[in-house]
């Protein structure tokens, strides 16, 4: 039997197009939640959401009357409806709230098809709970749901005969056929290959497993640490692989791996024109509202742990005047430090790009941002899904994730998920026990 699925505004913002994505089903829209979506058109974080949903909506609009229902491709059957339901609005909740209106017209529509499946469809998980707590069927939107606990890593340990650690280790690469997996290795995936004591490494190209050196480079007086940082060094370091995501707690190296491999490309091999490093203005906490000042200025407070990176990385190189080397890379063009909404609609040849923070973006927002690297451009991505200040986002649903689920199988996109903090052993066992 069709489904009759109740959207929440959230679930347009967060993905446009989801209309289209309840095949064989119906999707009601409440009458409130384009008014909702009229609202947030002006806001910097939803504004562009906003005004894509309401286009999507238009043209289901231009199709049939959108207040008796439109049949849309997939047999889908799309109505918006034209009641604020909150004469169903459960004894103890609050009148003038939309989330209650939303839940008092899923309640009336579930009365008025009571041989039909209803359920609401939100990000909320607030409302999520109240819509539980009155008998409704609520989901969060999984249609580009990905489970985190089974992301890969981008590497593997694997136990190898003597023979075969000797032949690889001889040669500097082996057949991938040789080493006896029981499943298909994406590409540029990481082995740690072993034999008893002996231990070397290899990473994916083609059909073959081939030692790396790049993993080992004294990239902007950074070098890596542990393994998974030697890793992350091979794919940031190479030219081939034109986006990266790495993954991992707080104090893994994620930030400042990225942004070392981007001074060494940009300032000193010069294979980039400009080192571009953005993150999303997401506040922990209470927000402290405008910031007096010029531009930068106001960015400065956002932006101050990239700066903090690059000043350590300048200590690293026995510069003591990171703030002066800052300064410098910016005068002469090199180094762009910049809030995320400044990237959207740009496109940027010859650039080394990294987001940092990524987690705290969508999967539509991760695509708007991905598709501004033009010719030659390479863009990283780091975060920590278990580190997200968005209310609707989660480990299993943010953008970072979504994109190193999605992009594993292809040659030119690389990922590594980051485990042994090396920031201090401070650091390392907060992260572990807090």
């Amino acid at each position: 039997m069709r489904k009759i699925f109740v959207l929440d505004t959230n679930i347009l913002i967060h993905d446009p197009n989801s209309i289209y994505n309840f095949r064989g089903n119906d999707v009601f829209l409440p009458i409130e939640v384009i008014e909702e979506i009229d609202k947030l058109k002006g806001k910097p974080d939803t504004g562009i959401h906003a005004r894509m949903a309401t286009r999507v909506i238009e043209e289901i609009r231009q199709k049939g009357n959108i207040s008796k229902g439109v049949e849309l491709p997939d047999e889908i059957f799309f109505k918006v409806i034209v009641d604020t339901g909150k004469d169903c609005i459960p004894e103890g909740l609050r009148k003038d709230s939309t989330d209650n209106s939303v839940l008092g017209l899923t309640l009336k529509i579930k009365n008025k098809y009571p041989d039909r499946k209803v359920i609401l469809v939100t990000k909320d998980i607030n409302l999520r709970i109240k819509a539980d707590a009155i008998g409704l069927e609520v989901e969060d939107y999984s249609t580009d749901r990905v489970v985190y606990d089974e992301l890969d890593k981008g590497y593997a340990e694997i136990e190898v005969s003597k023979e075969v650690f000797d032949k690889y280790d001889k040669s500097g690469k082996i057949d991938i056929s040789e080493l006896g997996l029981d499943y298909a290795p994406t590409p540029n995936f990481f082995f740690i290959i072993k034999c008893g004591q002996e231990k070397t490494s290899g990473r994916v190209i083609g059909d073959k497993v081939k030692k790396f050196i790049n993993g080992d480079i004294n990239a902007w007086g950074a070098r890596a640490r542990n393994d998974e940082q030697r890793f992350a060094m091979e794919l940031l370091m190479d030219d081939d692989v034109k986006a990266v995501t790495l993954v991992g707690k707080a104090g893994t190296g994620k930030t400042l791996l990225a942004i070392a491999a981007g001074l060494e490309q940009v300032v000193e091999r010069k294979k980039y024109s400009k080192l571009y490093i953005a993150r999303p203005i997401i506040p922990m906490g209470k927000d402290l509202g405008y910031l007096p000042g010029s531009e930068k200025e106001k960015l400065r407070p956002w932006m101050q742990p990239i700066f903090d990176n690059i000043e350590l990385l300048s200590d690293f190189k026995g510069d003591k005047t990171g703030e002066k080397v800052i300064i410098g890379l910016e005068t002469m063009g090199l180094l762009k430090v910049e809030a995320l909404t400044y990237i959207r609609g740009r496109s940027i040849p010859n650039g080394f790009i990294i987001i940092d923070e990524a987690q705290n973006l969508t999967p539509l927002e991760i695509k708007t941002i991905i598709t501004r690297a033009g010719e030659n451009t390479k863009i990283v991505f780091t975060g920590d899904p278990f580190q997200i200040d968005s209310p609707y986002l989660d480990a299993n649903t943010n953008g970072l994730t979504y994109l190193a689920e999605k992009l594993k199988d292809e040659k030119i996109i690389g990922h590594i998920t980051l485990v042994k903090g090396e920031r201090s052993p401070l650091a390392e066992i907060s992260a572990k026990l807090l």
